[in-house]
């Protein structure tokens, strides 16, 4: 560009050998090549520098538009919400199927901490509204339906559940029991289970340690319209066993059905024959026998000669892991 500007500059000064024609007039002064080279050379400078410019502005980043980015943003959210998605739903549920421990703690450790936060709610308090808002009032078979459909669709819960419940159920038509028992009440789902079929004029009582979720199960049983039959005590099974005799007024129960802390059912049962609330026939149910487990309870009742037990095998519930169910009846 500037040999271009230096040439047109010569051409049209003409030849810088030959000496510049002398002016017509005094007036009209001298025009020579000098006087023609300085807004040239201006020239030559200002695209030199645009020609910079514009080579700095090839070399700078190009950011995209606003736009752009969110979009990008979004959908970056967008792939890794519904990755965790998989993952809480389907995924790890799915893995933790059929391994014991695993099921604990995801269902137990993980999950319910977590909705604990996000909902500000209990997991009782959880079971509840769901047995508001899908069960009948006065309806038991609805009440253990919405349970059932909440702990398996939408949050895993403690409850005998729909694979070992026709069990218990079998049990006590088979015992007709007229003075029942319950320790471990939580939230009344195996409570409603017994009550519902116990004979006219029966009794049973159900004890629950937490009086947070006693107070759950006061209000799932009502609903369910057992509460005539139910008696709700709360505290510690070994102060209240033994005034069973004397505040209840109870000779001997005719069933048992133990689903508290695993690590009391052998005292707890040792309290009962103690206290002489076990007549000969009396029967046993004892639920989680393998998962958590109660090896020091079966060992005991599958060896004492006071004992005649057997063992139905299921799973734990709403999932695939095995567990069972403990019948015993005690023979005096």
């Amino acid at each position: 560009m500037v040999i271009l500007a230096r040439k047109c500059a010569v051409k049209r000064a003409g030849n810088p050998s030959t000496p510049p024609p002398t002016p017509r007039s005094e007036s009209e002064g001298y025009r020579g090549p000098g006087t023609l080279c300085l807004p040239l050379s201006l020239c030559v400078c200002v695209c030199v520098c645009e020609r910079e410019r514009e080579s700095v502005r090839e070399r700078e980043p190009r950011w995209p538009a606003a736009g752009s980015m969110w979009l990008y943003f979004l959908s970056v959210c967008a792939g890794v919400a519904a990755a965790l998605y998989v993952l809480w739903s389907w995924l790890i549920p799915a893995v933790v199927q059929y391994n014991p421990w695993l099921a604990l703690l995801w269902h137990d450790a993980i999950v319910q901490q977590v909705l604990n936060i996000l909902t500000r709610s209990t997991r009782p308090q959880r079971i509840l509204k769901a047995v508001q808002n899908n069960a009948t009032r006065g309806d038991a078979e609805s009440v253990i339906a919405a349970i059932d459909n909440f702990c398996r669709k939408k949050e895993w819960a403690m409850n005998v559940g729909d694979d070992k419940g026709p069990i218990l159920d079998s049990v006590v038509s088979e015992v007709s029991p007229s003075f029942a028992l319950e320790l471990g009440t939580y939230c009344g789902y195996s409570t409603i289970r017994i009550a519902r079929l116990l004979p006219p004029g029966s009794r049973l009582l159900t004890l629950e340690f937490n009086p947070d979720y006693a107070a759950i199960a006061h209000q799932i049983i009502a609903w369910a319209g057992l509460q005539d039959k139910v008696e709700l005590l709360e505290g510690p099974s070994r102060d209240l066993i033994p005034q069973m005799k004397e505040r209840f007024g109870i000779k001997s129960f005719d069933f048992v059905f133990l689903d508290h802390w695993k690590e009391f059912y052998l005292p707890d049962t040792k309290l009962l024959e103690e206290c002489g609330l076990l007549r000969k026939g009396t029967v046993l149910l004892a639920d989680n026998v393998i998962c958590p487990g109660t090896p020091k309870y079966l060992e005991y009742v599958r060896n004492s000669p006071c004992y005649e037990s057997c063992y139905f095998k299921s799973h734990l519930e709403y999932t695939k892991v095995e567990d069972g169910l403990e019948k015993s009846v005690f023979l005096g």
